[in-house]
Protein backbone atom coordinates (compact mmCIF):
# COMPACT_ATOMS: atom_id res chain seq x y z
CA UNK A 1 0.00 0.00 0.00
CA UNK A 2 1.26 3.45 -0.72
CA UNK A 3 2.64 5.72 1.83
CA UNK A 4 0.77 9.38 2.19
CA UNK A 5 2.28 11.97 0.11
CA UNK A 6 3.34 14.43 3.19
CA UNK A 7 4.84 11.33 5.63
CA UNK A 8 6.98 10.39 2.31
CA UNK A 9 8.75 13.85 2.73
CA UNK A 10 9.07 12.96 6.62
CA UNK A 11 10.47 9.03 5.89
CA UNK A 12 13.03 10.78 3.38
CA UNK A 13 14.02 12.92 5.38
CA UNK A 14 14.80 10.62 8.12
CA UNK A 15 16.53 7.94 5.76
CA UNK A 16 18.99 11.18 5.20
CA UNK A 17 19.66 12.01 8.83
CA UNK A 18 18.66 15.83 8.34
CA UNK A 19 22.40 16.07 7.89
CA UNK A 20 22.62 19.84 7.14
CA UNK A 21 19.97 20.75 10.10
CA UNK A 22 21.52 22.16 12.99
CA UNK A 23 22.28 19.76 15.95
CA UNK A 24 21.15 17.11 13.35
CA UNK A 25 24.59 17.49 11.17
CA UNK A 26 26.39 15.42 14.92
CA UNK A 27 23.36 12.48 14.33
CA UNK A 28 21.95 10.54 12.04
CA UNK A 29 18.83 8.17 11.43
CA UNK A 30 18.32 4.33 10.14
CA UNK A 31 14.76 3.50 9.92
CA UNK A 32 13.73 -0.12 10.13
CA UNK A 33 10.45 -2.20 9.83
CA UNK A 34 7.03 -0.79 8.14
CA UNK A 35 6.20 3.34 8.79
CA UNK A 36 2.42 2.92 9.97
CA UNK A 37 2.92 -0.40 11.23
CA UNK A 38 4.02 -1.81 15.12
CA UNK A 39 7.11 -2.89 13.57
CA UNK A 40 8.46 0.43 12.77
CA UNK A 41 11.87 1.32 14.46
CA UNK A 42 13.68 4.99 14.19
CA UNK A 43 17.28 4.07 15.08
CA UNK A 44 20.12 6.89 16.02
CA UNK A 45 24.00 6.93 14.56
CA UNK A 46 26.38 9.57 15.99
CA UNK A 47 28.87 11.80 13.48
CA UNK A 48 31.27 8.83 13.88
CA UNK A 49 29.00 6.39 12.51
CA UNK A 50 28.04 4.47 15.74
CA UNK A 51 25.07 3.43 16.88
CA UNK A 52 23.86 5.10 20.10
CA UNK A 53 20.74 5.34 22.10
CA UNK A 54 19.13 8.86 22.20
CA UNK A 55 17.61 8.40 25.61
CA UNK A 56 21.43 7.73 27.10
CA UNK A 57 23.88 8.62 24.78
CA UNK A 58 22.81 12.04 23.39
CA UNK A 59 23.94 14.87 26.27
CA UNK A 60 20.67 16.92 27.79
CA UNK A 61 23.09 20.44 28.07
CA UNK A 62 24.28 21.07 24.29
CA UNK A 63 28.06 21.58 23.62
CA UNK A 64 30.99 21.76 21.31
CA UNK A 65 31.72 18.21 21.76
CA UNK A 66 28.87 16.74 22.54
CA UNK A 67 29.12 13.35 20.46
CA UNK A 68 32.31 12.91 22.41
CA UNK A 69 32.18 13.91 25.76
CA UNK A 70 29.09 12.37 27.89
CA UNK A 71 27.86 14.43 29.32
CA UNK A 72 29.57 17.61 27.74
CA UNK A 73 31.49 19.13 29.86
CA UNK A 74 30.93 22.72 28.47
CA UNK A 75 27.55 23.69 27.97
CA UNK A 76 26.96 25.70 25.05
CA UNK A 77 25.16 29.41 25.52
CA UNK A 78 23.72 31.99 23.01
CA UNK A 79 24.06 35.10 25.16
CA UNK A 80 23.09 34.41 29.10
CA UNK A 81 21.00 31.27 27.80
CA UNK A 82 22.00 27.39 28.13
CA UNK A 83 20.69 25.69 25.23
CA UNK A 84 19.76 22.27 25.72
CA UNK A 85 18.98 18.93 22.77
CA UNK A 86 15.67 18.14 22.52
CA UNK A 87 14.89 14.82 20.72
CA UNK A 88 12.33 15.29 18.15
CA UNK A 89 9.51 12.38 18.51
CA UNK A 90 6.32 13.97 16.58
CA UNK A 91 6.26 16.60 14.18
CA UNK A 92 3.68 19.56 14.53
CA UNK A 93 0.39 19.12 12.93
CA UNK A 94 0.97 15.38 12.55
CA UNK A 95 -1.44 12.56 14.76
CA UNK A 96 0.77 9.63 14.95
CA UNK A 97 2.07 8.60 18.89
CA UNK A 98 5.64 8.67 18.03
CA UNK A 99 7.69 8.30 21.18
CA UNK A 100 11.35 6.72 22.34
CA UNK A 101 11.14 3.05 23.29
CA UNK A 102 12.32 3.28 26.53
CA UNK A 103 11.40 -0.66 27.25
CA UNK A 104 13.97 -1.76 24.11
CA UNK A 105 17.57 -1.64 23.80
CA UNK A 106 18.89 1.61 22.29
CA UNK A 107 15.72 2.95 22.27
CA UNK A 108 14.85 3.36 19.19
CA UNK A 109 11.76 6.03 17.99
CA UNK A 110 8.61 3.55 17.42
CA UNK A 111 4.80 4.29 17.48
CA UNK A 112 3.14 3.79 20.78
CA UNK A 113 0.68 0.64 20.63
CA UNK A 114 -2.56 0.33 23.07
CA UNK A 115 -5.06 -2.61 23.03
CA UNK A 116 -3.17 -3.33 19.92
CA UNK A 117 -3.74 -0.77 18.22
CA UNK A 118 -1.53 1.94 16.94
CA UNK A 119 -2.08 5.12 18.83
CA UNK A 120 -2.94 8.36 17.13
CA UNK A 121 -3.88 11.85 19.09
CA UNK A 122 -7.73 13.35 17.71
CA UNK A 123 -8.04 16.48 15.84
CA UNK A 124 -10.11 18.69 18.73
CA UNK A 125 -11.28 21.69 17.33
CA UNK A 126 -9.71 24.04 16.52
CA UNK A 127 -6.56 21.58 17.00
CA UNK A 128 -4.68 19.72 14.04
CA UNK A 129 -2.87 16.97 15.38
CA UNK A 130 -0.02 18.00 17.98
CA UNK A 131 0.29 21.45 18.20
CA UNK A 132 3.95 21.86 18.67
CA UNK A 133 6.58 20.17 17.35
CA UNK A 134 6.61 17.40 20.54
CA UNK A 135 9.76 15.60 22.07
CA UNK A 136 12.02 14.76 24.92
CA UNK A 137 15.14 15.44 26.62
CA UNK A 138 17.71 12.97 26.21
CA UNK A 139 19.82 11.83 30.03
CA UNK A 140 16.27 12.67 31.77
CA UNK A 141 13.93 10.45 33.57
CA UNK A 142 10.67 11.03 35.67
CA UNK A 143 11.35 8.65 38.22
CA UNK A 144 8.11 6.19 39.54
CA UNK A 145 9.40 5.67 42.52
CA UNK A 146 10.60 9.35 43.44
CA UNK A 147 7.46 11.36 45.03
CA UNK A 148 7.43 14.81 43.77
CA UNK A 149 7.83 17.74 46.39
CA UNK A 150 5.45 20.16 44.64
CA UNK A 151 2.71 17.78 43.35
CA UNK A 152 2.35 15.36 45.76
CA UNK A 153 2.70 12.97 42.76
CA UNK A 154 5.18 10.47 41.54
CA UNK A 155 6.79 10.23 37.32
CA UNK A 156 5.93 8.83 34.75
CA UNK A 157 9.16 6.87 33.98
CA UNK A 158 9.59 8.59 30.55
CA UNK A 159 12.33 11.24 29.83
CA UNK A 160 10.65 14.74 30.47
CA UNK A 161 8.09 15.86 27.87
CA UNK A 162 8.99 19.36 25.89
CA UNK A 163 6.69 21.65 23.64
CA UNK A 164 9.04 22.94 20.92
CA UNK A 165 6.95 26.12 19.85
CA UNK A 166 8.97 27.70 17.06
CA UNK A 167 8.12 28.39 13.76
CA UNK A 168 9.89 25.26 11.84
CA UNK A 169 7.87 22.04 11.65
CA UNK A 170 10.81 19.84 12.25
CA UNK A 171 10.74 15.68 11.65
CA UNK A 172 10.81 12.86 13.95
CA UNK A 173 13.88 12.09 15.18
CA UNK A 174 15.57 15.24 14.70
CA UNK A 175 17.81 16.84 17.23
CA UNK A 176 17.16 20.24 18.19
CA UNK A 177 19.26 22.71 20.76
CA UNK A 178 16.15 24.67 22.49
CA UNK A 179 15.97 27.44 25.04
CA UNK A 180 13.63 26.51 27.96
CA UNK A 181 11.31 29.11 28.45
CA UNK A 182 9.06 27.48 31.34
CA UNK A 183 7.33 24.30 32.40
CA UNK A 184 3.23 23.31 32.56
CA UNK A 185 2.76 20.10 35.83
CA UNK A 186 0.03 18.25 34.42
CA UNK A 187 -1.17 15.13 36.64
CA UNK A 188 -1.96 12.24 34.24
CA UNK A 189 -3.30 9.23 35.79
CA UNK A 190 -2.08 10.47 38.88
CA UNK A 191 1.33 10.65 37.67
CA UNK A 192 3.30 14.17 37.48
CA UNK A 193 3.83 14.39 33.72
CA UNK A 194 6.19 17.99 33.42
CA UNK A 195 5.51 19.59 29.60
CA UNK A 196 8.18 21.73 29.00
CA UNK A 197 8.26 24.82 26.90
CA UNK A 198 11.28 25.97 24.53
CA UNK A 199 11.80 26.99 21.54
CA UNK A 200 14.38 26.17 18.58
CA UNK A 201 17.33 28.54 19.33
CA UNK A 202 17.74 29.35 15.56
CA UNK A 203 13.87 30.02 15.59
CA UNK A 204 14.07 34.03 14.64
CA UNK A 205 11.97 35.01 16.99
CA UNK A 206 14.35 33.05 19.77
CA UNK A 207 16.19 36.18 20.76
CA UNK A 208 13.15 38.37 21.65
CA UNK A 209 11.32 34.96 23.43
CA UNK A 210 13.65 33.81 26.82
CA UNK A 211 10.57 33.29 29.61
CA UNK A 212 7.28 32.29 30.15
CA UNK A 213 5.93 35.61 30.22
CA UNK A 214 7.11 36.67 26.37
CA UNK A 215 5.28 33.61 24.89
CA UNK A 216 2.20 34.90 26.25
CA UNK A 217 3.49 38.26 24.88
CA UNK A 218 4.62 37.68 21.46
CA UNK A 219 2.35 34.24 20.95
CA UNK A 220 -0.37 35.68 22.35
CA UNK A 221 -3.14 32.02 22.73
CA UNK A 222 -0.63 29.91 22.46
CA UNK A 223 0.08 28.92 26.04
CA UNK A 224 -3.70 28.91 26.61
CA UNK A 225 -4.50 26.51 23.59
CA UNK A 226 -1.85 24.19 25.41
CA UNK A 227 -3.79 24.02 28.06
CA UNK A 228 -6.75 23.17 26.06
CA UNK A 229 -5.07 20.66 24.10
CA UNK A 230 -3.84 18.63 27.47
CA UNK A 231 -6.46 18.93 29.20
CA UNK A 232 -9.11 17.47 26.83
CA UNK A 233 -6.84 15.32 24.15
CA UNK A 234 -7.40 11.46 25.43
CA UNK A 235 -11.47 12.67 26.00
CA UNK A 236 -12.04 11.08 22.56
CA UNK A 237 -10.63 8.09 24.08
CA UNK A 238 -13.30 7.23 26.41
CA UNK A 239 -10.90 9.29 29.28
CA UNK A 240 -12.05 12.33 31.71
CA UNK A 241 -10.20 15.11 31.47
CA UNK A 242 -6.62 15.88 32.42
CA UNK A 243 -5.86 18.14 35.40
CA UNK A 244 -2.84 20.37 36.20
CA UNK A 245 -0.92 21.54 39.49
CA UNK A 246 -1.14 25.07 40.26
CA UNK A 247 -4.28 25.14 38.78
CA UNK A 248 -2.80 25.17 35.09
CA UNK A 249 -0.02 28.20 35.42
CA UNK A 250 3.11 27.63 33.64
CA UNK A 251 5.86 28.42 35.57
CA UNK A 252 8.86 30.89 34.31
CA UNK A 253 12.36 29.26 33.03
CA UNK A 254 14.11 28.90 36.25
CA UNK A 255 11.48 26.62 37.73
CA UNK A 256 11.99 24.22 34.11
CA UNK A 257 15.36 24.38 34.46
CA UNK A 258 15.39 23.06 38.05
CA UNK A 259 12.81 20.65 37.31
CA UNK A 260 14.44 19.39 34.25
CA UNK A 261 17.95 19.28 36.43
CA UNK A 262 16.29 17.08 39.08
CA UNK A 263 15.11 14.95 36.18
CA UNK A 264 19.21 14.22 34.98
CA UNK A 265 19.99 13.60 38.45
CA UNK A 266 17.55 10.29 38.38
CA UNK A 267 18.73 9.45 35.34
CA UNK A 268 22.17 9.21 36.16
CA UNK A 269 21.20 7.31 39.51
CA UNK A 270 19.36 5.30 36.91
CA UNK A 271 22.49 4.65 34.37
CA UNK A 272 24.27 4.07 37.32
CA UNK A 273 22.19 1.31 39.05
CA UNK A 274 21.38 3.41 41.93
CA UNK A 275 17.66 3.47 40.86
CA UNK A 276 15.26 0.97 40.19
CA UNK A 277 14.44 1.16 36.89
CA UNK A 278 12.23 -1.52 36.25
CA UNK A 279 11.68 -2.59 32.74
CA UNK A 280 13.76 0.15 31.72
CA UNK A 281 16.21 -0.71 29.37
CA UNK A 282 19.97 1.23 30.34
CA UNK A 283 21.57 0.03 27.25
CA UNK A 284 24.03 2.72 25.82
CA UNK A 285 27.28 2.75 24.02
CA UNK A 286 29.03 6.03 25.14
CA UNK A 287 28.35 6.99 29.30
CA UNK A 288 31.15 6.44 31.07
CA UNK A 289 31.31 4.15 34.21
CA UNK A 290 27.33 2.77 33.33
CA UNK A 291 27.40 -0.81 33.83
CA UNK A 292 24.94 -1.10 31.02
CA UNK A 293 27.51 0.12 28.37
CA UNK A 294 27.69 -2.13 25.26
CA UNK A 295 30.52 -2.57 22.05
CA UNK A 296 29.46 -1.07 19.10
CA UNK A 297 29.74 -4.76 17.81
CA UNK A 298 26.41 -5.45 20.09
CA UNK A 299 24.72 -1.90 19.05
CA UNK A 300 24.79 -3.12 15.60
CA UNK A 301 23.73 -6.38 16.09
CA UNK A 302 20.98 -5.17 17.64
CA UNK A 303 19.55 -2.74 14.64
CA UNK A 304 20.15 -5.58 12.28
CA UNK A 305 18.21 -7.83 14.21
CA UNK A 306 15.11 -5.58 13.69
CA UNK A 307 13.28 -6.31 10.23
CA UNK A 308 14.25 -4.37 7.29
CA UNK A 309 12.75 -0.96 6.11
CA UNK A 310 10.06 -0.94 4.18
CA UNK A 311 7.36 0.80 2.12
CA UNK A 312 4.71 1.64 4.91
CA UNK A 313 1.23 0.92 5.17
CA UNK A 314 -1.76 3.80 5.02
CA UNK A 315 -2.85 5.56 7.32
CA UNK A 316 -6.79 5.01 8.32
CA UNK A 317 -8.81 7.96 7.48
CA UNK A 318 -10.52 7.94 10.92
CA UNK A 319 -7.17 9.80 12.12
CA UNK A 320 -8.31 13.13 10.05
CA UNK A 321 -11.88 13.07 12.15
CA UNK A 322 -12.57 15.89 14.40
CA UNK A 323 -14.11 16.09 17.75
CA UNK A 324 -15.58 19.14 19.01
CA UNK A 325 -16.24 19.88 22.85
CA UNK A 326 -18.76 22.66 24.38
CA UNK A 327 -16.79 25.30 26.28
Amino acid sequence: MRTPPGLSRLLLLAARGWGRLGAMSRYSTEQRGRPNSPDYRLYFKNADGKYISPFHDIPLFAGPKEDKEIPAKRSKTTGSEVLFNMIVEVPRWTNAKMEIATEEPLNPIKHDIKKGKLRYVANIFPHKGYIWNYGAFPQTWEDPNHTDNITGCCGDNDPIDVCEIGTKIRSSGEIVQVKVLGVLALVDEGETDWKIIAISADDPEAQKIRDIDDVKKHKPGYLEATIDWFQLYKVPDGKPENHFAFNGEFKNKDFAVDIIKSTHEHWKALLHKKADGGTIKCTNVLVSGSPFCCSEEDAKSIVQSAPAFMNGDSVSPEVDSWYFFPK
